[in-house]
């Protein structure tokens, strides 16, 4: 059976940055909301204004995405949970346990969503007329016959290519801003979180992705990397 994976146009994930399989960098954002409706009619013109001048300035495609799930407050309960612990007032400590149980029922009665703002950048690495399908070499699996000579030359030409990613992630970042609204860009963590959630919507509330840094990596009897990914 073939793999799921090979039907996704991601390579791998690292460096805060997404490497799909045509060789082409996409960095995420994630971007606040403005309520226009609790603003003034000056203060609404103020922030269209800026979002019409942001538009106006781009030279290059953003894709914007918003995504619904239903609200998480798995890791807001476990940090009551150790404040009620440490609690030694009996009433205070009676009291966190009712405010759980009272978050649990409403998050199992309600279906309660919350909605995320991201912009996706784009760096190709390829102009109209080249061939698109240079750099993805430089990104398929290592070859052990390669040379110290190759293996740096596909970390210039990679780091060449992040480099202008990263100039554009801050003029966009710089252009939202000056809308009103706070930018993070993803890390790569935050990157795998996202797709894995994405991807996997029912099992990611029960199976959470724990820090990238303890994911165990070996190699089997043939010599092929298998990851072991940390779950909860």
């Amino acid at each position: 059976m073939m793999s799921t994976q090979l039907h996704l146009k991601i390579a791998e994930i690292h460096d805060n940055t997404v490497i799909l399989k045509n060789g082409g960098l996409r960095a995420v954002l994630k971007t606040s909301s403005v309520n226009l409706h609790l603003k003034s009619e000056e203060e609404q013109n103020a922030v269209i204004f800026s979002y019409q001048h942001f538009l106006n300035s781009l030279e290059f495609p953003l894709q914007i995405v918003i995504r619904s799930k239903k609200l998480d407050l798995d890791n807001y309960i476990a940090k009551l949970r150790k404040i009620e612990a440490k609690q030694e007032n009996r009433l205070l400590k009676e009291q966190t346990v009712e405010y759980i149980e009272y978050i649990q029922k409403l998050i199992e009665y309600a279906d309660i969503m919350e909605k995320e703002f991201f912009v996706i950048i784009p760096q190709n690495p390829y102009r109209i007329g080249e061939n698109p399908n240079f750099f993805k070499t430089m990104l398929e699996n290592f070859n052990s016959k390669d040379t110290v000579a190759k293996i740096k030359q596909r970390k210039n030409e990679f780091d060449q290519l992040q480099k202008q990613l990263n100039q554009r992630i801050n003029i966009i970042k710089t252009g939202l801003e000056n809308c009103g609204l706070h930018v993070d860009v993803l890390n790569t963590q935050q990157l795998i979180e996202l797709f894995y959630e994405t991807y996997n919507p029912l099992t990611a509330r029960s199976q959470k992705i724990e820090n990238i840094n303890k994911i165990n990596v070996e190699l089997d009897s043939d010599s092929k990397p298998n990851l072991n990914a940390a779950m909860t």
